[in-house]
């Protein structure tokens, strides 16, 4: 129960209103700790995360054979592969791909959908309004995004107070389309690792093509159904609970739908704490 577990209020006693916070917010929000800022157009102000490594790769034409050691990499090296990969076509004309830097251990991993423009163009996933929403209802759980350069910052040393951010893809193509089984097998590898490193207490899915790539091995069935419909219980990809919840991006264009995204936040929150 949302209330129980301290949903903020606002006068009308429906959960606090992240969306229209978001939004409204956007034109005078200071950038994010350690984050550069850059104007972009009417978009507004896009967050940018220092580059995985000193010098881009080219951009790839071509599709290569994924690494080999995936599964035994190391912070440093997982970067360098993830920014060298061209094991699917998402890669393809490609200007940089989306991986948080610089992450430690974190009790929450948000698993987002493929990278927009916006992500692409920050090199960081969540930016623009759909992250400071998501920044939003983190902070209204007690938790916030780890940022590369806040390891002495004492408000975010403790794991349970922290949420590293990933997508389920690291890719946008040249062109623009849908993944194909393929490439979330192939970025699945990615993943994979990034839960071994951040050994998080609970994941959160944020939406469909999350889901399907965490639920996928373990409940087939499951992901046939609507999103809706898988939340409000706790699955679990590779022994670590998952909950099922909406993005950011989708909360912002159906703000009736934050009242549940909420509920599950709580219930991510139970999880982590181990009180559920």
């Amino acid at each position: 129960d949302a209330a129980a577990l301290g949903a903020p209020k606002i006068d009308d006693g429906t959960p606090w209103d992240w969306a229209e916070d978001a939004v409204a917010g956007a034109a005078e929000a200071e950038p994010m700790p350690g984050l550069r800022s850059s104007t972009v157009g009417e978009a507004g102000t896009v967050p940018k995360l220092p580059p995985a490594v000193a010098v881009a790769p080219p951009t790839p034409d071509r599709l290569l054979p994924l690494p080999d050691g995936i599964a035994a990499m190391d912070w440093d090296s997982l970067q360098r592969s993830v920014a060298q990969c061209q094991a699917c076509a998402m890669c393809l004309g490609r200007r940089t791909p989306v991986l948080a830097t610089g992450a430690h251990r974190a009790d929450w991993l948000i698993v987002g959908e493929p990278p927009d423009d916006a992500q692409e163009r920050a090199g960081a996933p969540f930016v623009d309004d759909a992250g400071r929403l998501l920044d939003n209802m983190l902070r209204a759980v007690g938790v916030r995004r780890w940022l590369a350069g806040e390891a002495a910052d004492q408000t975010v040393s403790d794991p349970s107070a922290r949420a590293y951010l990933s997508l389920v893809l690291k890719c946008r193509p040249a062109l623009p389309t849908a993944p194909d089984a393929q490439a979330l097998a192939a970025c699945a590898h990615y993943l994979r690792r990034e839960i071994a490193l951040v050994q998080p207490r609970v994941i959160v899915a944020m939406g469909r093509l999350a889901m399907q790539v965490l639920l996928g091995e373990a409940h087939p069935q499951g992901i046939q159904l609507p999103l809706g419909k898988l939340r409000g219980q706790v699955w679990r990809y590779q022994d670590v609970p998952v909950v099922v919840s909406y993005p950011p991006t989708y909360l912002l264009r159906q703000g009736q739908d934050k009242g549940r995204a909420w509920e599950d936040l709580c219930l991510a929150r139970a999880v982590a704490q181990q009180t559920l």
